[in-house]
């Protein structure tokens, strides 16, 4: 018996991100070695569900990360794709491009109050 496969080039359904692409991340790694060489922030961390992707950042290693710049993958609409979260969970900002999302945050006037 002779199986008929086919050869798909060019397949028209894209296939679902699951993570930052490269210049996400660049974008995201450039803003976080800058506010690391001020001194204002410490340290990282990847988050990583089914529903989004967070690059988490903290002040000092051992407490909850002070702001959330994260990922939707399955956003309801246009604007979620990009949003970041404070320390309590709140959304301070949200677009569909990082890079303008990043821009726009004015991150110096960010201060924690203990």
């Amino acid at each position: 018996m002779r199986s008929k496969l086919k050869l798909v080039v060019n397949n028209k359904f894209k296939k679902k991100e699951k993570f930052f692409v490269k210049n996400e991340l660049r974008s995201i790694l450039n803003l976080y070695a800058k506010k690391v060489s001020a001194g204002d922030w410490k340290d990282y961390g990847l988050s990583i569900n089914k529903k989004e992707i967070s690059f988490d950042i903290y002040q000092r290693a051992s407490e909850k990360p002070i702001y959330r710049i994260s990922k939707s993958l399955s956003p309801k609409r246009k604007d979620e794709k990009f949003y970041i979260l404070d320390r309590n969970g709140n959304i301070i900002r949200k677009s569909e491009d990082l890079e303008t999302l990043i821009r726009r945050v004015e991150w110096t006037k960010l201060k924690l109050i203990k």
